[in-house]
């Protein structure tokens, strides 16, 4: 009998069900997109009881699809946007606030009040993190502030936090009462409240926020032979398959690229856009503006680390350009309409909506497009959108070689952004290294079943994962060192005139 591992890919737009083979294939998938909700300039966030239906109906897809059964599926993984919060009743399964998602920015003034009152070291030291609205903690506090059936529960210990792939195992498991409410160091890395020293919550990061430890998931490796529970026979799978592995599906990106090794490094060009430097069981702290974070952790072993660029709208940008501005029709029209044009005609568009991210870490910056004269057409304002998906990951390549003191080799990339070739060639000119795309791109979800796959022996040892990591497609660099300044140095400016907006 032919067997499978699934993974469950809970994106920021869309969640997937894919299940892959003993090679890593990709054997059948199917995915749904879940709505965007903007209730004010700034604030983003997600239904968490629409992401629960749509995880059930790809599940449900796919297997009448197939006609494969129960027993064929080995094990579970999970995959997941890593920041965004979700808050529930543990006895009711009832969310007490939409899913707060990680590019909203309602907590700034929490963020600086935490700053002005306890010092960005404090936090630093402890998390890896920056204090910044980006992640959960604030998120949670916010719904604690904000929403009063949370705050006169909190202390009940039926008030339970997750980010959503903690949300989606505790309803794979059983819900209300019995599911396991659980979360993975990597997703726990993510939080604001976790000790990267210890690999547990803190508890003066929970005082100083303010959030009851009672709510908190228990931590487990990412990688856990132990299981966290089965499928229930009646839930979306109608059957009892462990459920045993999680990672943020930035980790998981570099879990399924096969990045094992001291100095591998990947980046993912989704709706945002990450690059991940595995630095081995070392703690790097960054001065230059990067996060340090769990890279992944496999049952009792020591973590890996990592130091991790994160950039807030790459794909998203694509994605505006469609929904906002009507200029294109579907995403991948974006490369052809910007080969009308040769080069960006001197157009640089800073896509700042919710500030800036690594490794500038400004709140206050907004979006921009800079260099219009009458000469620029929408083509150029399409190239100029794929460009600074490539400017902005050089702002982090830079920022992470003066960090590590790693010259980049080359650079492996996945995410739904790396099938557009004109993106993947500037990028390899704008950083003057080899890209390389695996045959397999869809390496956020492979990770989580290599994960789930790993903690039940259905691959054996990580020496398997890298035996089925091939090279798809290579781009060299071509451009000259003068007109690659020359570019870059206009995109410093296009930084420098978004700041201070708010």
């Amino acid at each position: 009998m032919t067997k499978y591992v699934g993974a469950i890919d809970l994106g920021t737009t869309s969640n997937r069900f894919i299940l892959f083979d003993k090679q890593g294939n990709i054997f059948d998938f199917a995915q749904k997109e879940h709505k965007q909700i903007f209730p004010r300039p700034g604030w983003v966030e997600h239904d968490p009881i629409e992401i629960w239906k749509n995880t059930c109906s790809v599940i449900k897809e796919v297997m009448i699809k197939t006609g494969i059964s129960t027993d064929q599926i080995d094990s579970i993984g999970i995959t997941n946007q890593r920041e965004t919060s979700v808050v529930w009743n543990r006895k009711t399964g009832k969310p007490y606030y939409n899913a707060i998602v990680w590019q909203c920015t309602r907590t700034d003034k929490l963020c600086k009040s935490l700053v002005k009152e306890y010092g960005e070291d404090f936090f630093h030291e402890k998390t890896g993190l920056p204090v910044a609205s980006y992640f959960s903690g604030p998120k949670v506090k916010w719904i604690l502030d904000h929403v009063t059936d949370s705050k006169k529960e909190s202390d009940s210990g039926d008030v339970l936090f997750g980010t959503i792939e903690s949300w989606i195992i505790w309803w794979l498991t059983g819900g209300p009462e019995k599911g396991s409410h659980i979360t993975d160091v990597t997703n726990a890395s993510r939080t604001m409240l976790f000790n990267l020293n210890t690999l547990e919550w803190d508890k003066e990061l929970l005082d100083a926020i303010g959030i009851p430890a009672s709510m908190l998931p228990k931590i487990k490796p990412s990688i856990d032979s132990k299981t966290w529970g089965t499928t229930l026979k009646n839930g979306p799978f109608e059957g009892s398959i462990p459920v045993c592995g999680a990672l943020g599906d930035q980790q998981s990106a570099l879990f399924g690229q096969t990045c094992f090794s001291e100095g591998e490094a990947k980046n993912t060009y989704g709706t945002g856009c990450f690059l991940l430097l595995n630095t081995g069981n070392t703690r790097v702290r960054s001065t230059h503006g990067l996060l340090t974070t769990i890279g992944y952790r496999v049952n009792d072993e020591k973590a890996v680390y990592c130091l991790e660029g994160s950039i807030a709208i790459a794909g998203a940008l694509v994605q505006w350009m469609r929904d906002n501005l009507g200029i294109i029709k579907d995403a991948f029209e974006i490369e052809e309409l910007a080969k009308t044009v040769k080069d960006n005609g001197d157009v640089y568009f800073v896509p700042a909506f919710s500030g800036l991210f690594a490794p500038y870490w400004r709140s206050d910056a907004r979006g921009i497009i800079a260099g219009l004269t009458r000469f620029a057409n929408k083509g150029h304002i399409a190239r100029a959108v794929l460009e600074a998906c490539a400017y902005q990951t050089r702002d982090i390549i830079m920022a992470m070689k003066k960090d590590s003191n790693v010259d980049l080799k080359h650079l492996k990339v996945d995410g739904g952004m790396v099938l557009n070739e004109l993106l993947m060639q500037f990028q390899s000119d704008i950083l003057d290294v080899p890209i390389i795309r695996p045959t397999v791109i869809e390496t956020t979800a492979l990770g989580a079943a290599y994960a789930a796959g790993l903690a039940t022996g259905f691959w054996n040892s990580t020496k398997d994962l890298k035996n089925n990591w091939s090279e798809g497609n290579r781009w060299e660099p071509t451009m000259t060192v003068e007109h690659r300044e020359k570019l870059y140095s206009g995109w410093k400016k296009a930084i420098e005139r978004s700041l201070n907006w708010v």
